[in-house]
């Protein structure tokens, strides 16, 4: 069975130590919900029923373009990175190699209009995120590739030729 090897990860000082720091989903559905039933009844509550509510859909979907899934994992050739970013399109996506770090970059822009009897609704969505991963020192910076496919990036960056090499095993004798 073969060793893991992780690709470190480089976080900026303004963001959190993991996920849940930065986005807890229920927390702030059970505030929404609390802030409902406060209103429930009142005046004002009749005239916006689920203001609050579509407030809260609209940051879950910005929230989640913020953070996509990741996966990083070794080959004998080559580390692979798969990124899960549905609903974009290649354009919005970079990809970037400086100083020894792999840095993924996106924005997603979503605007709606809609018009009916009665009403108009026009609605801005924006979100973007930025992931930079360390490279190893066993990478060929110059010919890392990045592919887009229904909505999934896969970046492979490929080992030296010394990196592919297999291991050479060491006999060990009775002193």
């Amino acid at each position: 069975m073969a060793n893991e090897t992780k690709l470190p990860v480089t976080k900026k000082a303004n963001e959190p130590a993991f996920a849940g720091e930065a986005w807890r989903p229920f927390e702030t559905l059970r505030k929404e919900v609390d802030r409902l039933f406060e209103d429930f009844g009142t005046d004002d509550f009749w005239r916006r029923p689920f203001r609050s509510l579509a407030g809260f859909e609209r940051s879950l979907a910005q929230k989640l373009v913020s953070a996509p899934a990741v996966d990083v994992a070794e080959t004998d050739k080559a580390y692979e990175i798969t990124a899960e970013l549905p609903g974009m399109d290649e354009k919005n996506i970079e990809v970037n190699v400086a100083n020894g770090a792999l840095t993924i970059k996106g924005e997603k822009k979503v605007e709606t209009e809609e018009t009916q009897k009665g009403y108009h609704v026009s609605e801005r969505r924006y979100g973007s995120f930025e992931r930079t991963f360390g490279l190893p020192e066993n990478v060929e910076a110059d010919k890392i590739e990045a592919a887009f496919k229904n909505g999934v990036l896969k970046v492979t960056l490929p080992k030296t030729a010394e990196a592919q090499k297999p291991a050479k095993k060491i006999e060990v004798k009775a002193a």
